[in-house]
C-alpha cells in the first residue's frame, strides 16, 4: 500500500473505481447507459482531472457534476436515490482502501462523502415537485 502522489496514482484509483461501477448491479446499468464505450476514456481523464484538482489543489477539472447528475435523475424518470449514492459510497471507499493509504486516501473518501450528499441534495431540490411528494 502506497500514499496517493501523482496523477497516474489518481488516474489509477479512478480507473479502477469506474471498472467497479461498471460491473455494479445496481450502478453499472445507469453508468453504461450515459457513458457510451467509446467515450470511457476521455470520461476517465475528466474525472481524474477532477480528483488531481481535489486532492491536490490543481485547478485542472472543468464542469458541471451538478448539472450532470440533475441530467441524469432527469433521464432515469427521477429513480436516483440514497441508495444509488450509500453504493457509489461503499465502492469508492473499497477502492481506495484496496489501493492507498495515508492523508489524502482519507482526504479522497471524506471529499467523496461531501460530494456524494451535496450531489444528491441539489439533484434531490431540482427535481419537479411532484417527484418529491411521493
Amino acid at each position: 500500500m502506497k500514499n496517493i502522489e501523482t496523477r497516474e496514482d489518481v488516474f489509477k484509483l479512478v480507473d479502477q473505481f469506474y471498472i467497479r461501477i461498471r460491473k455494479d448491479d445496481l450502478l453499472g446499468p445507469i453508468f453504461n447507459k450515459h457513458i457510451p464505450e467509446a467515450h470511457w476514456q476521455v470520461h476517465l481523464e475528466k474525472l481524474t482531472d477532477f480528483w488531481e484538482t481535489n486532492l491536490f489543489g490543481i485547478p485542472k477539472f472543468k464542469g458541471s457534476p451538478t448539472q450532470v447528475h440533475r441530467k441524469v435523475d432527469q433521464a432515469a424518470n427521477y429513480s436516483i436515490s440514497q441508495k444509488h449514492f450509500g453504493q457509489w459510497m461503499q465502492l469508492w471507499f473499497t477502492t481506495v482502501d484496496s489501493l492507498f493509504e495515508g492523508a489524502l486516501a482519507e482526504k479522497a473518501k471524506m471529499a467523496a462523502r461531501k460530494m456524494g450528499t451535496g450531489q444528491f441534495l441539489a439533484m434531490w431540490s431540482a427535481r419537479p415537485k411532484e417527484t418529491t411528494d411521493k
